[in-house]
């Protein structure tokens, strides 16, 4: 695997889409730090920035990945190498790739910035964990949609709707619930739907350590009452790495079943 893992990697590192992503936060860090001249203004507006774009990124590359790489699974399969071996290298190819770029593009601008010496460094450390959980959980989406679909064009289709979802149709349906249903205790009902949705916990995650929760209004505080700052944030992670090893789990299953 760590063959596979390692040709994947260089594979996207030379990719000039990878050199625009990383370019890409790197302005976008340098731009915040010169416009806020804040380190915590521009963590909070990378946060917007980043629970939505970054989950896009990782779905288009992964489904990309997916498909333009085929004939060279395909001549993998015919070597003696297990095919969870192949997949789970892939997978984590992309993903350790498109990561990489995301801490060094945003790392790079705060750190000559002066975040070392800032009380902001646990918070700007969380922004990126919460990137990276993202990333890695809709690259494994997007690999659970390619394996599923051999038509690319319905793997592109369902991916980008897969991300739209959980980007903007989740929130439109959660908060007409919300309002619908105004005269109900909601309690637990928002911290189930919260967790049903790994942007949203990113989020959360990021507003409990902030201390600004309120920006989320209903569910910011609800979440943070029942649980509390800390154990908000214990029950993020876990949570966010359920999401992440429960899609791996079925890209094994999937590629072992699979027909080639």
């Amino acid at each position: 695997m760590i063959k596979v893992l390692q040709y994947s990697f260089y594979d996207l590192i030379r990719s000039r889409w990878s050199y625009v992503y990383l370019l890409f936060y790197l302005v976008l860090g340098f731009a915040l730090l010169f416009l806020n001249s804040s380190v915590s203004k521009s963590i909070i507006t990378l946060m917007n920035i980043i629970i939505v774009l970054t989950p896009m990124i990782g779905t288009i590359f992964g489904v990309m990945y997916y498909y333009s790489s085929r004939e060279f699974t395909e001549l993998l399969l015919a070597q003696p190498m297990k095919r969870t071996t192949i997949f789970l290298g892939q997978y984590l190819g992309v993903s350790l790739s498109l990561t990489l770029s995301l801490v060094l593009g945003l790392g790079i601008p705060f750190t000559f910035y002066g975040l070392w010496q800032s009380a902001e460094m646990a918070n700007f450390g969380l922004l990126l964990l919460s990137g990276s959980f993202l990333t890695f959980i809709f690259v494994a989406l997007a690999y659970n949609i390619g394996l599923s679909n051999d038509n690319k064009i319905k793997g592109f289709g369902y991916a980008i709707l897969v991300w739209l979802f959980m980007a903007v149709i989740y929130d439109g349906l959660f908060l007409i619930s919300l309002i619908v249903f105004e005269d109900y205790p909601l309690d637990k009902f928002t911290l189930l739907a919260t967790m049903f949705n790994p942007i949203d916990l990113s989020r959360i995650l990021i507003l409990l350590k902030l201390d600004i929760s309120a920006l989320l209004g209903y569910t910011g505080a609800v979440f943070q009452k029942f649980f509390g700052t800390n154990r908000g944030m214990i029950s993020s992670l876990l949570v966010l790495s359920i999401w992440t090893l429960v899609p791996v789990y079925l890209i094994t299953r999937k590629a072992s079943k699979k027909d080639f």
